[in-house]
């Protein structure tokens, strides 16, 4: 037994209430059993009982030892003035204390507890897999509608903050989002950097001229240190020098990583790319406010990198042709990681939904993410049709499912209700 369990099965009264008696017998009916308590203070708060003949509104407290009101200093503390009702799993002491005390050890389901010291245990993907298949349909779509709203308040969050570090510029903190998706796992942290240590306002200056901005970009980057063979590497390493001088720059410390990467990952391929993009608009956060379909976010995102690129994967090192376009999956990606969550973030700052609802629409327009969590749950039988389920079930498997909360989730207090409804 923990301390969230028994606060658990006082929440839900799952526990046997026919003829409920006090520590001291005196006749116990429980009229409402408070709303939980999150902040400090006694567990369940506005509590109603009916004690004897007597009718009480107030407090509940709830420990797993009656002792534990001394242990825990309580009869000190204002907070804890208006209890009426103390309730325990065992009733170790006579504390001789001002309101009765309800004991629910022998009144809970041994199977309740059985299930829950499972669930606990268990060292499978997720603690419920061998019963998630007997969750209805409709209770799993709700669930997933509210793990993806968490997930996007999560996200906006951390958004929020970028703000408060740009004195709230949403195209400055929409370029450090993407500049970081564009670095993919690997190299979005080196990819960050770049962003913060490179203003909009000087990339602006030289959107109209794509070898600027790349010299720009890969200078910053580190990446035009070399001695190079190649005429095209030499003048972004020219351009940069003179620009580095005027802005007074100074590039990132961070390494970029090549290794064990696809060719067309690469930092190189994928800063030409981002240059691109910024070639083709540095007001990106403003077309994704005012753009209202998905396929216009997608025609946005369809750059190809410069002609250099296509014979090229890194400098001085020629390839076959090939066109170096931003791919379908990376677009995704761009969709899912930075223009939902950004667009989510910005309804929510300004308390505008219309904004919201449009990024919880394109993620259920969006292809489905495909990765380690989701094929664990695929191979249980749980759906993964698009985006809006794969964002979901990422956030159930890290925010729930890895720390146990079985308690708080929606699947897990209906695998521990059928259990809870019989009686020990």
């Amino acid at each position: 037994m923990t301390e969230r369990l028994l606060q658990y099965i006082w929440q839900f009264q799952y526990f046997n209430n026919r003829e409920l008696v006090t520590a001291d017998g005196e006749k116990l009916s429980i009229i409402f059993p408070g709303n939980i308590n999150s902040n400090q203070g006694p567990d369940f708060l506005d509590a109603k009982i009916k004690a004897g003949d007597t009718i009480w509104a107030g407090n509940i407290e709830l420990h797993l030892l009656s002792s534990d009101w001394n242990n825990h200093k309580h009869s000190y503390d204002k907070n804890y003035r208006n209890i009426i009702l103390h309730v325990v799993w065992q009733d170790d002491t006579d504390l001789q204390l001002p309101f009765p005390v309800l004991e629910l050890q022998s009144r809970v389901s041994k199977m309740l507890l059985a299930k829950f010291d499972e669930l606990m245990n268990a060292q499978s993907f997720i603690a419920c897999e061998t019963m998630i298949k007997n969750v209805e349909p409709f209770i799993w779509i709700a669930w997933k509608e509210r793990l993806l709203v968490e997930r996007m308040q999560k996200k906006a969050t951390h958004i929020l903050a970028y703000l408060i570090n740009n004195n709230h510029h949403w195209e400055e903190t929409f370029w450090w989002l993407i500049a970081r998706n564009f670095g993919l796992p690997v190299n979005s942290d080196a990819f960050e950097k770049l962003a913060l240590s490179l203003p909009l306002n000087i990339l602006g200056k030289h959107k109209n001229q794509v070898h600027q901005a790349e010299a720009l970009l890969f200078g910053q980057a580190g990446l035009l240190k070399n001695d190079f063979k190649e005429d095209y590497p030499q003048l972004l390493q020219k351009e940069y020098r003179f620009y580095q001088k005027k802005y007074q720059l100074q590039p990132i410390q961070i390494p970029l990583h090549f290794l064990r990467m696809r060719p067309s990952n690469f930092p190189t391929l994928r800063l030409a790319q981002l240059a691109m993009l910024v070639y083709n608009s540095v007001h990106l956060f403003s077309i994704v406010k005012e753009t209202t379909l998905l396929e216009d976010i997608k025609k946005l995102l369809r750059v190809t990198a410069n002609d250099y690129w296509h014979y090229h994967y890194t400098f001085d090192e020629v390839t076959a042709y090939k066109m170096k376009n931003l791919g379908s999956q990376m677009i995704n990606s761009i969709i899912i990681n930075t223009i939902v969550p950004i667009l989510f973030a910005y309804g929510h700052h300004h308390k505008e939904n219309i904004y919201k609802e449009r990024a919880l629409l394109w993620l259920e327009q969006s292809t489905a993410e495909k990765n380690s969590i989701t094929n664990g749950y695929a191979i249980l039988g749980i759906d993964n049709k698009n985006a809006f389920d794969s964002q979901a079930l990422i956030h159930l498997k890290n925010e729930y499912c890895n720390q146990k909360r079985c308690l708080e989730c929606v699947i897990g207090n209906k695998l521990l209700k059928t259990k809870a409804s019989t009686i020990p």
